[in-house]
């Protein structure tokens, strides 16, 4: 597996225990990338170590609590955060399957407006760059950068918490998770402006987080009810457009 690869497919798992350990979207943020920059410049000579999530993870925590020092000698505050840096040594490296299902929670929190919800799981668990997610809804890359920004900043002051729901709440907030989710899809699969009605990237980003829901919570039958419906329309992907790019009505697909 390349470098790239799992930058891709794992970003979400890391960078969901990245935050629980560090208690920052930003600062978990800053120190993955800088894990990925270590990672590209050891990895092709040394090798790739037997457990690449568990040592970006750890790399990336020391990457924080350094910068954390950092931070502290200029504010001259070494003592307000020194038990802080201790407990985030002695946290584990291990990523914890409910990290994702904490992320994905609070990304989708009824407190953020939608196209919130939507960039900031797309850019945490999606792993799509700033750029990227522009690019698929054609906004300008400022705004899309502006809005994760205020979305991260809406969750520090309104302390969501970084949790999953109690029982009696999860089947509320797994349904708005769940929106969110098929707007991603649904914007791929039938995209609401620009010049291609089918954006794969969308979809293939909206199948990937129905799976972590099924894998993460098997006993909702909401969640495989969801990857069911994507994944049946996703079967048709190839088939509704003609080779002009017409839509090819349902009776006439192959």
């Amino acid at each position: 597996m390349h470098i790239e690869e799992i930058f891709r497919t794992e970003h979400g798992r890391i960078l969901a225990t990245l935050i629980r350990v560090l208690g920052d979207f930003d600062v978990a943020e800053e120190a993955l990338q800088e894990a990925f920059e270590v990672a590209l410049e050891q990895w092709p000579a040394a090798g790739m170590p037997d457990n690449p999530v568990a040592w970006l993870i750890g790399t990336a925590r020391h990457k924080a609590i350094d910068r954390l020092r950092r931070r502290a000698r200029l504010a001259q505050k070494q003592d307000e955060i020194a038990r802080h840096l201790e407990l985030l040594a002695e946290e584990e490296e291990a990523p914890v399957p409910e990290d994702r299902l904490r992320l994905i929670f609070t990304c989708c929190h009824p407190a953020l407006a939608t196209e919130a919800q939507v960039a900031l799981t797309l850019r945490t668990l999606g792993g799509l760059s700033t750029e990227e997610i522009a690019r698929a809804f054609l906004v300008p890359a400022s705004t899309m950068a502006q809005r994760i920004v205020r979305a991260k900043a809406k969750i520090r002051a309104a302390r969501i918490p970084y949790q999953v729901p109690l029982d009696d709440a999860l089947t509320e907030r797994l349904e708005a998770v769940m929106v969110v989710v098929y707007l991603v899809f649904n914007e791929g699969y039938a995209a609401s402006f620009g010049d291609r009605l089918v954006r794969h990237e969308l979809c293939d980003q909206a199948i990937r987080l129905g799976r972590m829901l099924v894998e993460l919570l098997p006993s909702r039958a909401e969640s495989k009810g969801l990857l069911a419906l994507m994944l049946l329309h996703d079967a048709r992907r190839e088939t509704r457009l003609d080779g002009a790019g017409d839509i090819v009505l349902l009776e006439d697909q192959d």
